[in-house]
């Protein structure tokens, strides 16, 4: 296993050890910082990595980074794994692998209107690589680990290598005439739970309803007993 990660050209690597790559990532871009800063951490039980974006599109937009980020993921795990494994996104954020919760991917940034550009995002990811030593088996039956999926021998830092280089060509097709039509493309069919029963908060209350699909801003559409209602994407975003 190597020490340091190799990200491609416009992207650098800050090891933080056991501080929070979220937090350092938003102090990072807080500071001016360039986009392309990954801040990570790893651990035999953990992965976690913080990625700066510097949008120049209003937040609505601007969120397709964290999608991007997603389905680099989702690229990035799948070119390592093994071919029967099975790696899906939630619209929330979560992962899934064969069909378990993993770990997630969110989108951190300073409080703004979804129709105003963003001074900075950060994408951060936390992946569940292993359970600890001591932890008995069937302690958190609806959590999984990619050791227990048959994912043990994927190297976690070739896999932070990759989640980089997946998510650059995804963010660079966002910059072309079809890139977004083809990202919306490839996370539809990505998404967990479409067709089905969710519950989510809407503007403070939960409400259940039905994902039908996802708008062209990756927004969930959601039919409830009210009718059909859009969460846009941006809703999820944590002030970081």
């Amino acid at each position: 296993m190597t020490t340091e990660p190799v990200f491609p050209p416009l992207m650098t690597g800050l090891a933080v050890g056991r501080a929070d790559p979220v937090a350092v990532a938003c102090n990072k871009a807080q500071e001016g910082v360039d986009a392309g800063l990954i801040a990570w951490s790893l651990s035999p039980e953990r992965l976690r990595a913080a990625l700066v974006l510097a949008p120049d599109v209003p937040l609505e937009s601007a969120m397709a980074g964290q999608i991007a980020a997603a389905v680099g993921f989702q690229n990035a795990l799948g070119a390592l794994a093994p071919p029967e494994t099975a790696v899906h996104l939630e619209w929330f954020g979560g992962i899934r692998v064969n069909g378990a919760p993993c770990g997630r991917i969110g989108a951190f940034g300073p409080e703004c209107a979804p129709d105003v550009i963003p001074g900075w995002l950060v994408i951060g990811l936390d992946l569940t690589l292993d359970f600890p030593a001591d932890q008995e088996p069937g302690h958190m039956p609806d959590q999984t680990a990619l050791s227990q999926e048959g994912c043990g021998d994927v190297d976690p830092m070739r896999l932070l290598e990759a989640w980089g280089r997946h998510t650059l060509v995804w963010l660079n097709a966002l910059d072309e005439a079809d890139g977004r039509a083809n990202l919306h493309r490839e996370y539809g069919g990505l998404v967990w739970q479409i067709g089905e029963t969710v519950s989510t908060p809407i503007g403070g209350e939960p409400v259940q309803g039905i994902i039908l699909g996802i708008d062209e801003h990756f927004g969930m559409l959601l039919e409830t007993a009210e009718g059909t209602r859009l969460v846009p994407l941006s809703s999820l975003i944590e002030e970081g």
